[in-house]
Formats: structure tokens, sequence, C-alpha cells
């Protein structure tokens, strides 16, 4: 097989799952204690089979790399249900505003998910994407390597990795082989057990906002959720964590106890600029907090002494150029605005329509969560703030209207039937509010296009896209597609 960006995306794509797991575990796993003895907080786990975390460690050994390796790339893990992309990008964006003022960090990592437009998304360096080639070089290092006869010991104990778990090793492969000075880890979808969670010594820890979601994984529970939220706390590492429910907070703590980190609650830090334009929302302004906390945390703990401190400049340039597309962003075109926001649980929702316009642009489609929940989340809050849309259309995920399809376009599609679900959720919104103009588009080019023409007949309009970062993600190629 030829080493092409190309043929990278195919293998990568085959190590997705074709199904969630269905069974419990019924005997214990190496390095993780016995699934008898493992807690519940209020509850029965539902975790179901082998967790992501099995295997991550044996791996990178293969690969050459030590823990030591992975400690030295001075991490920054950050997990929560609300937010980790936005605090982990700005984190990103005032380590940068520091590093250009000092000379420290001068190279910083970003490993997140999902990506909106294209794969690379997910591992950036200094707000870049890496490059194809440099994507293509160390994917075919990491499978190569992985797949070879001298791999087999840890292969036929572990498999080869899963698409996630890939990735994640990709990506710390790139950071070690780039040498950067920082590496910040959003994790997938828990903690304890995530895959991202083979640091054993991060220089900080950070959890966002933590509410329902991914229940079949980490539930059933709010408290079980915490509770693996809480998992990537290190023994020595201090943590911090946005504001929480007390239930949450309790679990928080107690996990901070049981692991001996020293916890810190962050609320909203009164000195952040007002005029700020990415501090517009309030949800912003929290994740901006817990970002200086961790970033004045990991300053204390690797910044030479004179240089530990963010200056005043520092945090006015960082989130001046803060930059997470499709998280409470606009794009203007003429007459025309564009508001996308990715939210996709019922605790996301409630801050996408803080300020509603008149078009609204929805869908959710997942074997996971329940769009119908969701869209009457969204209803309900847009009732409460009593400002409706005239115009209400859903749509899917498939960007074009031909049916193309970019070659690194990254979007598993459930099993749901999408012409029931369309007339699902235009029949809820009718009995919501039967003034509305309730319109069904199966593609997002579509739907845009559709949106268009109303600002054409009326000199302009401004259109919410909200309900699934799918969604976000199709519409942003569309209206910004990336070089």
């Amino acid at each position: 097989m030829k080493r092409t960006y190309e043929n990278a995306l195919k293998l990568l794509q085959t190590r997705r799952r074709t199904a969630r797991p269905t069974d419990r575990l019924s005997m214990g796993i190496d390095g993780l204690s016995p699934i008898s003895t493992r807690p519940n907080v209020n509850g029965t786990s539902t975790l179901l089979g082998i967790p992501s975390i099995v295997g991550m460690r044996e791996w990178l050994h293969v690969l050459g790399h030590s823990d030591g390796d992975v400690n030295r790339l001075n991490v920054i893990h950050v997990a929560g249900t609300k937010g980790k992309g936005s605090t982990c990008a700005f984190v990103r964006s005032l380590l940068l505003a520091h590093g250009l003022r000092t000379g420290f960090p001068l190279k910083v990592g970003l490993y997140t998910s999902p990506d909106l437009r294209c794969i690379r998304e997910r591992i950036q360096i200094n707000e870049q994407l890496i490059p194809e080639d440099l994507f293509t070089k160390y994917f075919f290092e990491v499978w190569d390597c992985l797949s070879s006869q001298d791999s087999q010991v840890a292969v036929r104990k572990y498999g080869m990795p899963r698409y996630l778990q890939l990735l994640a090793l990709v990506a710390c492969h790139t950071f070690i082989k780039e040498a950067t000075d920082a590496a910040i880890w959003e994790t997938h979808h828990g903690g304890e057990y995530d895959s991202t969670n083979f640091i054993l010594e991060p220089v900080v820890t950070g959890i966002t906002t933590i509410g329902m979601d991914h229940v079949a994984q980490l539930g059933p529970t709010i408290e079980n959720v915490a509770w693996h939220k809480a998992g990537i706390f290190k023994s020595g590492t201090p943590g911090f964590s946005a504001p929480q429910e007390p239930t949450i907070a309790a679990v928080l703590q107690a996990r901070a106890e049981e692991k001996q980190v020293e916890l810190g609650f962050v609320g909203v830090n009164p000195s952040l600029p007002a005029e700020a334009r990415a501090l517009q929302t309030f949800v912003q302004k929290t994740n901006c907090s817990l970002a200086l906390a961790l970033v004045y945390a990991f300053l204390k703990r690797r910044a030479q002494p004179e240089n530990s401190c963010l200056s005043s400049s520092d945090i006015l340039d960082g989130i001046g150029k803060f930059s997470w597309p499709g998280r409470f962003e606009v794009i203007s075109e003429g007459r025309n605005e564009w508001f996308l926001d990715g939210a996709h649980n019922e605790l996301s929702v409630k801050h996408a329509v803080e300020c509603l316009p008149r078009i609204l642009i929805f869908t959710h489609i997942s074997d996971q969560r329940d769009g119908q929940a969701l869209l009457e989340t969204l209803a309900s809050c847009i009732k409460n703030n009593n400002m409706w849309p005239e115009y209400v259309i859903f749509t899917t995920y498939q960007e074009r209207q031909d049916g193309s399809t970019r070659i690194d376009k990254n979007v598993k599609i459930p099993n749901t039937s999408i012409p029931n679900l369309l007339a699902l959720y235009c029949e809820i919104w009718s009995k919501i509010d039967p003034d509305a103009v309730i319109v069904s588009e199966t593609a997002i080019e579509g739907a845009l296009k559709f949106a268009r023409s109303i600002g054409e007949e009326n000199g302009g309009m401004d259109t919410l896209i909200t309900g699934s970062l799918h969604l976000v993600g199709g519409a942003l190629n569309l209206l910004r597609p990336l070089n």
C-alpha cells in the first residue's frame, strides 16, 4: 500500500467499531482494579466492553516511547462534559501569548475531538493543523510499527488499537517527535478509563462543567459520570474544576482526596476583559477562567521563576487571539450572519439560544443521544427567552446536495431512519410553534441555500446552526472551507 494521506484515512476508518459493546466484563484487567471492586456511585456502572485505556501504555512502549517521554510532554489534561474544547483552546492561546513574550513555551501541541472539517484538526501544533504529509508520515510510523512482526506479542494480547486509541497514539507520537514544550489533551468521553488517560504525570488537570452525557458508557447517574471524569486526577498534580452542582462537586472532592490531589473550584475571574468578543457568553467566561487557572498552575510548575506568571498583556493577547471553530462562532457574509454552535447535549443547547436569530437550522442524528429530547430542550429554552425563530430548517449530516463527499469527511452515520427522523422533528416543532415556517432539507447545502433565499428577500438574515458538531462541521466546510 502506498503511504498516502488518503490511504492513511482508509486504514484509520477500518479501526472503527461496528457497534457499541453490550457485554459486561466478568474478569479483571491488567493494571485496573478487578471489575467486582470497581467503585460505583449511587448506582451500578453501565461500563461495557474493554475500557479504552487498556493497551495504551503498552502500545506506546512498542513505539519506543517510555512513560518518561510522555511525562516530558508537559501535559495539561482536561475532562468534562461541556466546554472541554473551548477551555483547551483558551489554554493554548494563553500559553502561546506567554511564550511569545518570554520564550516558553514556544511549541504547544493540542489533541482534541471531534474534528469538524478535517481529521487533522484533532492534532495541532501552535494553532496549526499538522500538514497532510506530516500526518501521513507519523500515522504510518505508528501503523507499521504496531502491525510488524516485532510487535506481535503486544498485538496478540491487546489487538490493534481501535479508532480513537489509534488517533491518540498518533498524536502522542507526533508531539514527541516534534518536541513540543507543552501538550494539551482533551479526553474523548470519560476520564478514568479513557484512552487519553495513559498520562501518568500531567502538570495540571482540569474538569469543565459536567452534565448527563454518554450515559451508556459513564452512567447511569450524574455521580457516576463525575466519578469517571475525575479519573484524570493524579497524585501530586494540582487539579481544578469549573463550578459544579453540589452532588457533582462532592464526588470530585472525594475522588481528589482519594488520589491525594489538591482540588480548586474556579469561578468566573473578575479581571477578564469585559469587551473581549470571545467572552460575550457566560459559558465562555467560565471556560476562560478555568483555562487561566490551569495556565497559572502550569507556569508555576514548569516556567523559570522570573517568567512563572501571566502578564496582563499575555491575557489580553491570548483572549484576543482565541479561536475555536464551531463554538459560539459568528461568520459574516454580506448582510447575512451565521451563528454556529455545536451544542449536542441538553446542557450545551441551553447556552446556544442566549441570542436566537430569525432562522434556526437543526439536526441531531445519534444512536447514543436522544435527538427528540435535545430539540424539546432547545424549544423550552427559546420559550423562556421569548424569541421564536420565524423559519426552522431540519436537515441531515450530508453536506452536498449531489451526495459528493470529501476524502477526510469523518462522520459515522448512525443506524437511524433519517427521513422518519426529519418528519418527527417537523412534527414536534409544528406542535411547539404552529406559526413557524418549517422546512426539511436532505443536505446541509440545501439548508444554507434556503436560509440565504430568506436573506435575499429581506435584505439580510441571522441564522443559528446548532444541534450537532457534525452539522456545524458540514456547515463550516461550506461556509469557510479549509485551504
